[in-house]
């Protein structure tokens, strides 16, 4: 073959593979344009009819224009217009909310003293039907101690719900739970997690209704708690760090996105608090968070001298949050015992 033909093979190939590339560029921009208008496009009634009309739009302009580049222009075109679009929506807090995230918590601090408002603390009868309590709890901070967090699984091993808890002594302790805020009818949905579907929420509420909720009236969910090596500076940064967060969203609601605003990520910037001037410590294990725990355990931020596997084991909670059911000292009952809490352990912390 001659140099000249051999030249024009390469650019075929390279037109070949060019076009293919783009192709698939189009596609998966395509396909995010589409769920965007789905799952987002606020009539709900036009969003099947305008994300088919959307795709049906590409789909022509690439077929009609497939020897040149202006059908991929023309896709690139329609995709910037609908993710201009998309940009454009903003959060809200006024919306038919369910009646477990209707109000937002938010705190005042006073020196030591803070007072936080639109405490959770609902009554269950089951998961779906019960009472919501709001309350005003006031905290001391000189009487926090430390930080415990626990972490729930409903099916896969990969994905779970952490929960950071404040242990304030004899006041108590505060969990903090930062959630997708749901509306009236909404269900959780992991695809929709990473539209603009659902607000986020800090939820600050006590033990017995968060961590309750989900070893005694949830169907399938195992809890699992563990404490954290903290000095009582560290968990009073990252407890005020969390208000801060939850005052600020009282008037600046967010988006949850299932890949950077979610109940993860958050607690990372949170405890990045601690360490100031240095970035957070990436690890995949921030989005796959079933694996949480585990990346802990190897960072040193877990009590309890046990090998890891033991550890986890030691750390479920369901039969002792069960058996302790609504009793006032539900947080200790489910404590008792565990490696990392007895007095002996905290004495490696210090």
């Amino acid at each position: 073959m001659s140099l000249p033909a051999e030249a024009d093979g390469r650019r075929k190939i390279t037109a070949i593979l060019a076009r293919g590339l783009v192709s698939l560029v189009v596609l998966l921009l395509t396909l995010w344009a589409t769920a965007a208008l789905y799952f987002d496009l606020p009539q709900a009634s036009w969003r099947l009819r305008v994300s088919l009309i959307y795709v049906i739009l590409v789909l022509f302009m690439m077929w009609t224009f497939r020897s040149r580049w202006l059908g991929p222009a023309v896709s690139i075109v329609a995709f910037a217009c609908v993710l201009t679009w998309w940009l454009s929506l903003r959060p809200s807090n006024e919306r038919d909310w369910q009646p477990d995230v209707a109000q937002t918590a938010w705190a005042e601090v006073n020196g030591n003293q803070v007072t936080i408002h639109n405490f959770r603390n609902c009554d269950y009868r089951t998961e779906t039907d019960y009472t919501p309590n709001w309350e005003t709890r006031t905290v001391n901070l000189s009487q926090l101690r430390g930080l415990d967090v626990f972490i729930t699984y409903w099916g896969s091993p990969w994905i779970a719900h952490p929960i950071v808890s404040f242990d304030f002594g004899d006041q108590g302790h505060v969990a903090m739970s930062v959630e997708t805020r749901k509306e009236v009818g909404e269900t959780y949905s992991a695809i929709r997690g990473f539209f603009r579907y659902y607000e986020l929420i800090y939820t600050i509420s006590d033990e017995r209704d968060v961590v309750r909720l989900r070893t005694n009236y949830r169907k399938g969910e195992d809890v699992y708690l563990y404490h954290i090596r903290a000095t009582p500076e560290q968990a009073r940064t990252v407890f005020l760090d969390y208000l801060s967060r939850a005052n600020r969203m009282r008037d600046h609601p967010e988006w949850y996105n299932a890949l950077t605003n979610n109940c993860t990520t958050n607690i990372a910037s949170h405890v990045a608090q601690t360490r100031p001037g240095k970035a957070v410590r990436w690890d995949w294990r921030i989005l796959l968070n079933g694996k949480a725990d585990e990346m802990m355990y190897e960072r040193g931020n877990l009590a309890g001298n046990l090998p890891f596997d033991e550890l986890k084991r030691s750390a479920h909670i369901n039969p002792s949050a069960q058996a302790a059911d609504d009793a006032t000292a539900f947080s200790e009952l489910i404590r008792q015992g565990r490696p990392g809490f007895a007095q002996a352990d905290e004495s490696e912390e210090e």
